[in-house]
């Protein structure tokens, strides 16, 4: 069974509007470490039309940074899907699905493979209500925002999750990852 991990850049104080973080070279590498254990990769409209296209420009044009250029062929030819309901087409190696976005990661993680990844904090309260994620990849960032949305604003659990820190890990910018599994039972 595929694993549905969660990854997202946050600040201190839970804000993750994506303006706000400038990930350096180590953390970069750690995000295309991630790639590369990934399969497949489910998007909301909104973090799709801030991935792509810019990350596959990125892997044609090959003038960013190495780690960035890196991160892009990693990321770039890994099967994508958006869950839109207003998206009608989507570019190479992506199919839109307009419904049952819970049924539709039952059915991913049923079939073999790498992990399944998701950084869409619009599917993400629903998903996680539905116990469907299985690792959560936090990297906090070193500021406050003090504005924007909160990570878990929206989240209303039937019950109590838990999660086991699994490991940590710190970069150069100060920014810590947190690796959490989710905790059966």
């Amino acid at each position: 069974m595929r694993k549905v991990m969660f990854a997202m850049n946050i600040s201190i104080d839970g804000c993750y509007a994506h303006t706000h973080f400038t990930p350096k070279e180590d953390l970069m590498n750690y995000f295309t470490g991630l790639m590369h254990d990934t399969g497949v990769i489910v998007y909301g409209r909104k973090t799709y039309e801030l991935m792509v296209p810019f990350w596959p420009e990125v892997a044609k044009k090959r003038t960013d940074r190495p780690c960035d250029i890196a991160f892009a062929d990693a990321m770039t030819p890994i099967e994508k899907i958006v869950l839109s309901r207003t998206l009608k087409t989507a570019g190479e190696n992506t199919r839109v699905v307009s419904e049952d976005p819970e049924g539709l990661i039952r059915e991913l993680k049923q079939q073999p493979g790498k992990k399944i990844a998701s950084s869409s904090t619009s599917l993400l309260p629903n998903i996680l209500e539905a116990g469907l994620i299985d690792e959560l990849y936090l990297i906090v960032h070193p500021i406050l925002v003090g504005e924007n949305k909160r990570l878990f604003d929206n989240f209303l659990a039937p019950e109590k999750l838990n999660f086991q820190l699994e490991y940590t890990q710190v970069f150069n910018s100060g920014a810590i990852a947190l690796h959490y599994q989710k905790v059966e039972g």
